[in-house]
């Protein structure tokens, strides 16, 4: 593809999530890796060779000389949360489009602030949580959709927790209130969270309460927590997310007439095709020994990963306002404040001891 027709990235930092983009970011048709900036010089180097970036991709040993470079389209900010803030209002104000890891910022505040920034500057704003791009979510929202198959949405479960090492809890920024206060909350919580609204088509829950004996280092940082939402009209939702449990990425949802199942609505057992299983008025028979119709299972397959079609979504849409001149796509910011408003709405809860949250 012609480099006028590319949407040129910048990445913000070395981390290790960072791997996985630049790999997306060079997958994507409409996307390429331009430039990388640390904070020496030499890192940012080490990393381009590490991960086998053209010789012409630019290194930086700041990140102020990569947001001056006026050839970046965009950026890619893996940085702690705690930098989100600071680094994605002067890239805004450097007219660079952002996709950020999540969570997007501390705190509700933070987050209106970054996107008043993008809006006033022109430039898209997108977190960057990866199965939302993927083609099995709008599979399985059709489901959901249909009042034959599903029926009324009832209840939503979500679980996402993985074991951290001894090394995990003593080094990784996740686990540092200076860096990534928000913890198990802000990391595995935030995806739970986004597939309960999700599920409930981001219409916000009236109420936030958290479940007792969250677990917090010396540090105060959550590292296993879970909560309970609820509507006014009778739904209900919980999660749990946690560094101390086995692998897991469990999401149930119930309705009336239909339920809906997968195993790793984060990242998908395979990079190609991913699964989940809906069920549809089932039964127990008469003699209460066995049930049916049994699930169905429904395969998606894909020409790109995941975190591809994120870039690619997110490129689309950067091409479109420097194309046309357009507004930034107002859909994700707004999704990406309200899993930040539940977020920190558990946060409070825990904080204050369990209380219930009105939101």
């Amino acid at each position: 593809m012609a480099q006028e027709n590319v949407v040129r990235f910048g990445i913000l930092g070395c981390a290790g999530i960072a791997i996985k983009l630049v790999r997306a970011i060079g997958m994507a048709p409409n996307s390429s890796v331009y430039a990388v900036a640390s904070r020496s010089v030499d890192k940012a180097k080490g990393f381009a060779s590490a991960n086998n970036l053209a010789p012409e991709v630019k290194a930086y040993g700041s990140y102020e000389q990569l947001l001056d470079d006026p050839c970046v389209d965009a950026v890619y900010i893996p940085l702690p949360t705690s930098l989100h803030l600071e680094w994605v209002l002067k890239a805004a104000q450097k007219k660079k489009h952002i996709l950020v890891e999540k969570p997007p910022a501390l705190c509700v505040e933070d987050l209106d602030t970054i996107i008043e920034a993008c809006n006033n500057n022109g430039v898209q704003f997108m977190d960057g949580t990866m199965w939302m791009h993927h083609p099995r979510t709008p599979k399985m929202k059709a489901f959901l959709q249909n009042p034959d198959l599903f029926g009324d949405l009832h209840t939503v479960h979500s679980t996402f927790t993985f074991e951290g090492s001894g090394k995990f809890f003593e080094e990784d920024i996740r686990v540092k209130p200076d860096l990534d206060a928000l913890g198990a909350l802000g990391d595995v919580g935030w995806y739970c969270i986004r597939a309960i609204l999700w599920a409930n088509d981001y219409e916000m829950p009236q109420s936030v309460i958290a479940h007792p004996r969250p677990v917090l280092n010396k540090g105060g940082v959550i590292t296993s927590c879970g909560a309970t939402l609820y509507w006014q009209d009778g739904r209900v939702a919980t999660f749990h997310c946690s560094f101390h449990s086995c692998l897991t990425m469990d999401l149930s949802i119930h309705g009336s007439k239909g339920n809906l199942n997968l195993y790793d609505f984060t990242l998908p057992y395979e990079e190609n095709s991913a699964s989940f299983f809906s069920s549809t008025n089932t039964k127990f028979s008469e003699t209460h020994t066995v049930w049916g119709p049994g699930p169905t299972e429904h395969r998606v397959t894909i020409e790109f990963p995941q975190e591809t079609l994120m870039v690619q979504e997110f490129a689309r849409l950067v091409k479109g306002i420097q194309d046309s001149g357009g507004k930034p796509d107002s859909q994700w910011p707004s999704i990406s404040r309200k899993t930040q408003i539940v977020m920190n709405a558990v946060k409070t809860s825990i904080q204050e001891g369990l209380i219930s949250v009105t939101l």
